[in-house]
């Protein structure tokens, strides 16, 4: 189990900022099960910001869920830049919220390859009105705990700089 309870502070940092600039919050995770909301949601306060989460683990979830095209995922397949920016795209078309961020990768130990080895992440972070921006990691030699507590980290990071952007 991923203990993300050293992540306190910077959810907490985040949902301060967003409350000072009246800013909701959307996630949309595969990788992580929900963990990016769930740091959020462990925050006193945190109604005020996160809008919703959407776990999107399997690949019908992020077309019925996001609107991510089937067709995209067959092609690229769901741990791709193309699939995170359309991710992001679908918990803005879905949703009120503000700001949204998208996760999806290889936790392991499995599913990986020499092109998409395990511990990789694409990332995608968006403003309400602005363009996606997209970052990608691979959090090699952690084990699968690992690389969800490093994913919602750099998650976490992510939104806090969007939030900062001035619009």
């Amino acid at each position: 189990m991923t203990d993300l309870t050293p992540l306190g502070p910077d959810a907490e940092a985040l949902i301060k900022l967003c409350i000072a600039r009246g800013l909701t919050v959307a996630t949309a995770e595969s990788c992580t099960g929900g963990l990016i909301a769930g740091t959020l949601t462990e925050i006193s306060g945190s109604s005020a910001v996160v809008d919703r989460g959407f776990v999107t683990y399997s690949n019908g979830a992020k077309a019925a869920m996001l609107g991510v095209p089937s067709e995209l995922i067959g092609r690229v397949g769901a741990v791709s830049e193309e699939v995170a920016r359309a991710m992001v795209n679908g918990a803005l078309a879905h949703s009120p919220a503000d700001l949204a961020v998208a996760v999806t990768g290889i936790a392991g130990p499995g599913g990986g390859s020499a092109e998409k080895p395990v511990g990789l992440v694409h990332f995608a972070v968006q403003r309400r009105g602005k363009p996606e921006r997209h970052a990608s990691h691979v959090f090699a030699g952690l084990d699968r705990s690992g690389v969800r507590f490093a994913t919602v980290a750099e998650a976490l990071k992510l939104l806090r700089e969007t939030a900062l952007a001035e619009e």
